[in-house]
């Protein structure tokens, strides 16, 4: 099956300029806000969505995101309102909306059940930082059921074993971590991430995305130099935070802008 988020990351590169990979936690400030706060980012020049249902124990967000998940939570946020977001987001945009999640929530809901209403719901796949493509065997067959994109994380300390599975295993791209530890901004991106994706793309990655530490145009330039695409996550929940969609819309163009090659 196609991958609509490859897709989108080709169609960015055929325009000459590397994929604008947006990050939003669902529910903040509220449900309504988040889903409007995603098409603001859609409209603005994001080629992915990227959608993060709020999670009790979030082990890789930094304090931003984390302030702005557990206000969602505080706000009755329930896992079902992930479906409803993200049907009214893929009404308003046809841009791809991947959701960022934690495995727990899936597994209770039922990995099944979850694969068939995002596809419903009209979503493209799942980011899924906390669980290997190894231990994943029910998922990865839901989504070649739905075909839904699977997502799996690398870090600069995986082995060439594991990169040889994690690139077997994903769809739409590899999220490359940047950098070791939880996300924020970093004022100066770590090397590593550019000897990753070379790694990644030794064992056949068509698509490396590299995340966490991204904050500034010039930042998403100089990943670009060497990845497919550039994810952005604090930088925006700060300007939603600060200055609502306003704020949101001028920052996710003022990004995009760096995604020129």
């Amino acid at each position: 099956m196609s991958s609509r988020v490859a897709a989108a990351i080709d169609a960015a590169h055929a325009e000459g300029r590397g994929a604008f990979i947006g990050y939003l936690p669902l529910g903040f400030p509220d449900l309504q806000t988040s889903i409007d706060a995603a098409v603001t980012l859609a409209e603005n020049g994001a080629d992915i969505l990227e959608l993060g249902p709020p999670y009790s124990d979030p082990v890789m967000d930094g304090t931003v995101i984390q302030e702005a998940t557990q206000a969602a939570l505080a706000g009755g946020f329930r896992l079902r309102d992930t479906f409803t977001a993200v049907r009214a987001i893929a009404e308003r945009v046809d841009v791809p909306v991947l959701v960022m999640t934690y495995w727990n929530p899936v597994l209770q809901y039922g990995v099944d059940r979850y694969a068939d209403d995002l596809q419903a719901a009209g979503g493209a796949g799942l980011i899924t930082p906390d669980i290997t493509p190894d231990a994943a065997a029910e998922w990865i067959a839901a989504s070649e059921r739905t075909g839904l994109d699977r997502v799996f994380l690398a870090a600069p300390t995986s082995t060439d074993e594991r990169l040889e599975m994690i690139v077997g295993a994903s769809t739409g791209f590899v999220y490359t971590v940047s950098t070791m530890g939880i996300t924020g901004e970093r004022a100066e991106l770590d090397a590593a991430a550019r000897g990753l994706v070379a790694r990644l793309r030794a064992h056949g990655a068509a698509h490396a995305c590299v995340g966490i530490g991204i904050s500034t145009p010039d930042q998403v330039a100089g990943v670009l130099e060497y990845a497919d695409g550039a994810i952005v996550g604090t930088a925006l929940v700060r300007a939603l935070r600060d200055g609502g969609l306003e704020q949101l819309a001028s920052t996710a163009r003022a990004l995009t802008a760096g995604t020129a090659r």
